[in-house]
């Protein structure tokens, strides 16, 4: 049985900044040279056996130096060249906020023009971009001032965004203001795994109240500048469960987790969309008490569940709010390429279901094109359709990245 999508549909992959370009400085940058060494100390304890034997480079600090990383701000057109070889129709990428504004108020005229050209690589090769406007980094000026947390991060993020898209509202159609803010809410504020490390729930209100704010004002400078642009804002939405649906208290965490994580973010910014950029990686299982490792076979590279049904219930979720969906992130950390494929068709399936009872869904990005940088786990971590060697900055097109490109060219999948 095939599985046709939706006319027009957009096929594609994501990256980011940081975790690509290489040679870049904000505030990121400084965080791992400070805490490289501790991270790969704590990877002892942090991994599984099985994960410590197939990716030794973890107990190495250079592994979360992201230095040049994947070298894409020159070779961006090479890796356009295989995204057009491999069918893409559209790719998300970011802007680096620190190559604008290296200096609060300085704007870099030379910084926007390299995302202009990045731009018109892609349209070139026929490919719709997708353009996040911050994806985590931030100038080390405004880190010093307290970052997401200051008083006027929705003014630095409005004037910020106003340069950029006075410079590029031409060739751009889709608008990504934030990626992800709750990951950051979360991981930087509630467990203190990112910088700044700070993790205080008044930190946590704020950071949620800041970042939406300059969501809502980034949406109407975009459209007071583009009016006939598209704005959204890229989520992560997990799909959670009580860990004992029989435990009155794994009930109602399952439910506060919930809400913080999948609703409140949209509450605080709604009526500032005109699509959803959803991501999905994980399904939760919150509740009191340990939660218990699954076997390799039934997890990625970074030991996350893979739960293909999730995708089509967080879908789901956002029928309510009406709007068309673009899922700009979903992946899988596979070293050997051997679960990708699987990973994608399953997905794509659900989607498809979903797309059956009524949801929205015009594209899919998938995560990511390239291997990159992954935060603070380093490079270990494989999500690319594109094998990168760190050390030649040799691409590499995986097996699956082909396969990718059949479900793209036929506009469907083989159930």
């Amino acid at each position: 049985m095939f599985l046709k999508f939706p006319k027009n549909f957009l096929w594609g992959a994501s990256t980011s900044a940081h975790q690509v370009e290489g040679n870049n400085y904000n505030d990121w940058t400084e965080w791992e040279k400070q805490n490289a060494g501790r991270l790969a100390s704590q990877a002892h304890k942090k991994w599984a056996s099985w994960q410590q034997k197939k990716f030794p480079e973890m107990f190495k600090p250079e592994n979360y130096i992201s230095g040049k990383a994947c070298d894409h701000y020159n070779l961006y057109e090479k890796d356009f060249d295989i995204a057009k070889q491999l069918g893409h129709n559209a790719h998300r990428f970011s802007i680096e906020w620190s190559r604008i504004e290296p200096k609060e108020g300085k704007f870099d005229k030379s910084g926007l023009a390299h995302y202009r050209a990045v731009i018109h690589a892609l349209k070139t090769r026929g490919m719709e971009p997708f353009v996040v406007l911050w994806h985590w980094t931030l100038p080390p000026w405004l880190s010093k001032e307290g970052g997401v947390l200051n008083n006027k991060f929705d003014r630095y993020f409005s004037r910020y965004v106003e340069f950029v898209c006075n410079g590029l509202k031409d060739d751009v159609e889709f608008w990504i203001t934030l990626n992800e803010p709750t990951s950051v809410i979360v991981n930087s504020y509630l467990r203190r795994q990112w910088p700044p490390q700070k993790m205080n729930i008044f930190a946590v209100l704020k950071a949620y109240s800041n970042l939406s704010k300059a969501h809502n004002l980034a949406y109407y400078q975009i459209h007071r500048l583009s009016p006939k642009a598209k704005v959204g804002l890229a989520n992560i939405l997990a799909y959670i469960e009580s860990r004992n649906p029989r435990s009155f208290i794994d009930r109602i965490l399952a439910k506060i987790f919930h809400y913080y994580s999948n609703e409140k973010i949209f509450k605080l910014t709604s009526g500032r969309h005109d699509f959803l950029a959803i991501q999905y990686y994980l399904h939760d299982l919150v509740g009191v008490g340990k939660k218990k490792p699954l076997p390799e076979d039934k997890v990625s590279d970074m030991g996350w569940e893979i739960y293909p049904k999730g995708i089509r219930f967080v879908l789901e979720e956002v029928k309510k709010y009406n709007l068309p969906v673009y899922i700009t992130e979903n992946g899988i950390a596979d070293k050997s390429d051997l679960k990708r494929l699987s990973f994608i068709k399953s997905h794509l399936i659900e989607i498809h279901k979903a797309i059956e009872e009524g949801v929205d869904v015009r594209g899919y990005f998938y995560w990511s094109l390239l291997d990159n940088f992954e935060w603070d786990k380093g490079f270990w971590p494989r999500f690319g359709l594109v094998e990168i060697d760190y050390k030649t900055q040799k691409r590499t097109i995986r097996e699956s990245a082909f396969d990718y490109q059949g479900i793209i060219q036929k506009n469907g999948v083989e159930l």
